[in-house]
């Protein structure tokens, strides 16, 4: 298994965990109040979204993640969904560790 299957198998428990949250409103919404500790957004995600969320983690020091596809992040947290936000540090820490190898 690969670690990119292990970070999306992570997102599973991550969301069974209730860290996750889920669509463009409430993720931004994250970013803004501090809750959003990473983001994570489609590769293949319109370029108005792209550039939103760009824009809005840069603007709040929020790392972002590109690395998976929306087909990827909806099947890894079992709703169809384009970005996502994790809120817990001890998570993100793990998450950041298995994509860097």
């Amino acid at each position: 298994m690969t670690n990119s299957e292990r970070a999306l198998q992570l997102l599973g428990l991550v969301r069974r965990a209730g860290k996750l949250t889920t669509g463009e409103t409430f993720v931004l919404a994250a970013v803004r109040d501090g809750s959003a500790k990473l983001v994570l957004l489609a590769s293949d995600a319109g370029q108005s979204s792209q550039k939103q969320f760009r824009d809005k983690t840069t603007s709040y020091n929020v790392p972002l993640n590109e690395d998976f596809t929306k087909d990827q992040l909806s099947t890894a947290i079992g709703s169809a969904r384009t970005v996502i936000a994790i809120t817990d540090p001890g998570f993100v820490r793990k998450l950041q560790t298995l994509l860097a190898k």
